[in-house]
């Protein structure tokens, strides 16, 4: 993939149906196409209400060690997580390998703040943030694995930046889609995201008639799922709202 394929946008139609669609749907969508597994597992939302769609943009820890960070200072113009910071684009997600440690935080409040003033979709990390309180004052949505104050450097050094990483268990190239809301986040390989998004958004409107008719106290045999007569009945009212 090259970069300008990884900082390509996504479509406003493709974006409009995933921001719709919810990660269990797409998680459902994903799995009919052979992708099991591409939901960042043991993440959760610091803002459950806002929802994320953005190309990941990737940043890669290691475990620290003295002549790693010798100094100990955080040097902007050499530091990955700074230039990361700083690089990270419009409508993208910064997605952190962090190897699910959460012994010290991966960034804090005011590099989020930063990130969020440059136009960043969400932050994904699967270590834990710092200065979480400060979060609240930030319309972006952020998830992690934990919460700790102590300094990334601690326990993590920043190594590479837009190369493959994994993140909570899941492979996640520079450019794949990243869509999150209250329950988590999930990855769609670029390639597929327009097409998951129309499946998806048929899916959801499917499951919305056939919730409606469980709530009617229909049961679940021949609805869920549903069988000809179910999806007849579907394909009418599908035709009529």
């Amino acid at each position: 993939m090259s970069d300008n394929d990884q900082r390509a946008t996504i479509s406003d139609a493709t974006r409009q149906l995933l921001n719709q669609a919810s990660t269990a749907t797409i998680s459902s969508v994903l799995r009919k196409h052979g992708y099991n597994g591409m939901y960042l597992e043991g993440l959760l939302p610091l803002h459950p209400e806002k929802r994320m769609v953005g190309r990941a943009f990737t940043l890669r820890f290691v475990p620290t060690r003295p002549d790693l960070d010798p100094t100990g200072e955080f040097d902007n113009t050499t530091n990955k997580q700074r230039i990361a910071v700083e690089s990270v684009g419009p409508g993208e997600v910064l997605v952190i390998e962090a190897r699910g440690n959460t012994k010290a935080g991966t960034l804090g409040d005011i590099l989020a703040t930063r990130i969020w003033k440059r136009g960043a979709a969400g932050i994904v990390s699967d270590g834990a943030f710092r200065d979480t309180p400060g979060f609240s004052e930030i319309d972006l949505p952020t998830y992690s694995k934990a919460q700790n104050p102590n300094l990334s450097s601690a326990v993590h050094h920043p190594i590479e930046i837009n190369g493959t990483i994994v993140c909570a268990g899941v492979t996640v190239i520079p450019g794949d889609v990243i869509v999150g809301d209250g329950e988590g986040v999930i990855v769609i390989p670029t390639d597929m995201a327009d097409q998951v998004a129309q499946e998806a958004a048929e899916q959801e409107r499917r499951e919305e008639f056939i919730i409606g008719k469980i709530r009617e106290g229909h049961s679940i045999l021949g609805v869920y799922p549903p069988d000809e007569k179910t999806l007849a009945e579907y394909a009418d009212w599908k035709d009529r709202n």
